[in-house]
């Protein structure tokens, strides 16, 4: 009770209704190389159109890495995407009235923001790639509006011409405004030379320019938080050809009259032009891959479950999947609470087709139950190219993992005919017969097979751990990742309480109901949570621990069906010969 020094009432509440909260264990991830999008910065994607709109269209480098999450996107919806570029990648760029003779190198939005920019550009390409040389960019002011020798583009697509806006206006300012358009130039973007991607209308030259809203009308801001393809570059271009008198851009607003793109020669009252240097640079190499998926190695930054392999860097890679092996599992800098799947390299899985191939490879990846593996790469069409090509099926799996935990639950099994078939898909790399199967699955590599009538179907559920346990079933590993992350979360709700038996009681309390839940959707088949003096002993309190231990029997998949046929004599009863 709160101490008082006169009488009244005080009023104070106990909260006893923390309850275990449900946790999202469906969360991909996966790091390559794509044509464009953020470098070295995740980015969550929500569907195939949604990986296009960010990370660009597959080409003949990029392809499998595409697809692959492409892929499992055909079964869930939450995907987050690192990409990845080798040495000497650079943004396209474009000078005042003529090409900036080098490209630039701005990774993604952070980097722009940190970095001093080249004198002399004045667009850049938003992020590095040769598919930035595609693009034209183009600004035009009230100066040359009535000039038809260079405005038709902007009298097409702007209902009028660009003058001072309200918010310069307002503070003493004029001539301030802009319009903006930038152009797929050679058509690799949308097919259509000259079409136009985007547009910005009435965009300010004042540095402290706003829009009606309260947002930036800043053309250095609005391309910086609007534009998909472009940032500016050195302010000072804007200008920089000017004869008119009159404040530069770039500058605060208060009583400024803004220099327009005037010049003696007509063409140069419109900035801009071909953006080009862009290059796609070397290349990925392993330890490039390797820093793209360390930015999901810490829990406490990025919420992820299941690290897609991809197809590694060329066709015998297994360094890459070493590592993604190493960034999972019960070790201090591992994470617990992932699952990365790993196929075959494409040598092992296109080229020589044999288990005694897959087993080395596996091999080669360890021992883990927080890691799969499957046997084969799959022949799909590829619609963007329209050409037919070799894809590695860790997306695939992935995938039906998350479609199961969507359709059933985390601990249900991913494999089999009711949850097993496989999408988008027109062949196997090759057929493993029966001794090839037993070979692998003893092995730990989960089989891909044929069935008639059903499809290519994922035959397998096993962990890559080679120790006979339950923890070598995906679904068991799963529902302890389930169950551990769940709890953990909850507990958190005790730290800096004291270890006495209320708090001991409230944690058995709010546990207990969650597994029972666990129990009636058929994740476990019994449970007990023991938090008490037993194991919550004298030492224990005084050196400020807490202990709750949870036993959990979990439920089994089926692996190993024996059916026995019995033929019988007419005379004899079923009763003296069946129990």
């Amino acid at each position: 009770m709160a101490f008082q020094v006169s009488p009244g009432v005080n009023i104070t509440e106990l909260d006893l209704t923390t309850v275990v909260p449900n946790v999202a264990t469906a969360i991909g991830a996966i790091a390559g190389a794509y044509q464009w999008g953020p470098v070295m910065e995740r980015t969550t994607v929500t569907t195939e159109n949604n990986l296009v709109d960010v990370f660009g269209k597959p080409d003949d480098v990029t392809k499998c890495y595409f697809w692959s999450a492409a892929n499992y996107l055909a079964y869930s919806n939450n995907l987050i995407v690192t990409r990845v570029v080798g040495t000497g990648a650079l943004n396209s760029t474009i000078g005042n009235n003529a090409a900036a003779a080098a490209g630039e190198d701005i990774q993604n939005a952070e980097h722009y923001d940190t970095t001093t920019l080249s004198a002399d550009v004045l667009f850049i390409a938003k992020y590095p790639g040769a598919l930035g040389n595609s693009l034209k960019v183009k600004v035009i002011d009230s100066n040359a509006w009535g000039d038809t020798t260079v405005n038709a583009d902007f009298i097409a697509n702007f209902d009028d011409a660009p003058g001072t806006s309200t918010d310069v206006a307002n503070a003493g300012g004029s001539q301030d405004e802009m319009h903006v358009i930038v152009i797929d130039e050679d058509g690799l973007w949308t097919g259509d030379p000259g079409y136009i991607l985007e547009k910005f209308a009435y965009v300010s030259k004042a540095s402290d320019a706003k829009r009606p809203d309260g947002s930036s009308n800043y053309i250095k801001d609005v391309l910086r938080n609007e534009s998909k393809y472009v940032w500016l570059g050195d302010v000072t271009e804007l200008t920089d050809l000017s004869v008119a008198a009159g404040t530069a851009a770039g500058q605060p607003k208060a009583g400024a009259t803004f220099q327009t793109f005037d010049s003696a020669t007509a063409a140069e009252g419109v900035l801009g032009g071909s953006m080009g240097w862009g290059n796609n640079g070397a290349a990925i190499t392993s330890g490039q891959l390797q820093a793209g998926y360390a930015l999901y190695a810490t829990p406490e930054i990025v919420d992820v479950n299941l690290i897609i392999g991809g197809p590694g860097v060329d066709a015998t890679d297994t360094a890459t999947g070493v590592y993604l092996a190493s960034l999972v599992g019960q070790g201090a800098s591992a994470r617990n609470d992932a699952m990365v799947f790993l196929s075959p390299t494409l040598t092992d899985a296109v080229t020589t087709k044999t288990a005694a191939a897959m087993t080395t490879t596996k091999t080669t990846y360890g021992s883990s139950s927080y890691v799969v593996m499957d046997s084969a790469w799959k022949y799909m069409y590829d619609r963007y190219r329209d050409v037919f090509f070799y894809c590695p099926m860790n997306g695939d799996t992935a995938g039906l993992v998350a479609r199961t935990e969507h359709t059933n639950d985390a601990w249900w099994s991913p494999a089999g005919m009711t949850r097993g078939a496989i999408k988008n898909i027109i062949k196997l790399s090759w057929e493993p017969t029966k001794a090839d199967r037993d070979t692998m699955y003893q092995k730990s590599i989960n089989p891909l097979i044929t069935m008639a009538g059903a499809g290519v179907l994922l035959w397998g559920d096993k962990t890559a751990q080679i120790k006979p346990s339950a923890f070598d079933r995906i679904n068991v590993r799963r529902l302890f990742i389930v169950l551990e992350k769940a709890i953990a979360i909850a507990a958190k709700s005790m730290l800096f309480e004291f270890n006495d038996e209320f708090t001991r009681s409230s944690f058995v309390n709010m546990v207990t109901p969650f597994l029972r839940q666990i129990q009636g959707r058929r994740g476990i088949t019994d449970f007990k949570v023991v938090c008490d003096t037993s194991n919550n002993t004298g030492n224990i309190i005084d050196t400020n621990q807490f202990v709750g231990d949870i036993y959990i029997k979990p439920a089994r998949s089926i692996n190993f069906i024996q059916l026995n046929f019995i033929a019988a004599r007419t005379d004899v009863s079923f009763s003296e010969i069946g129990g």
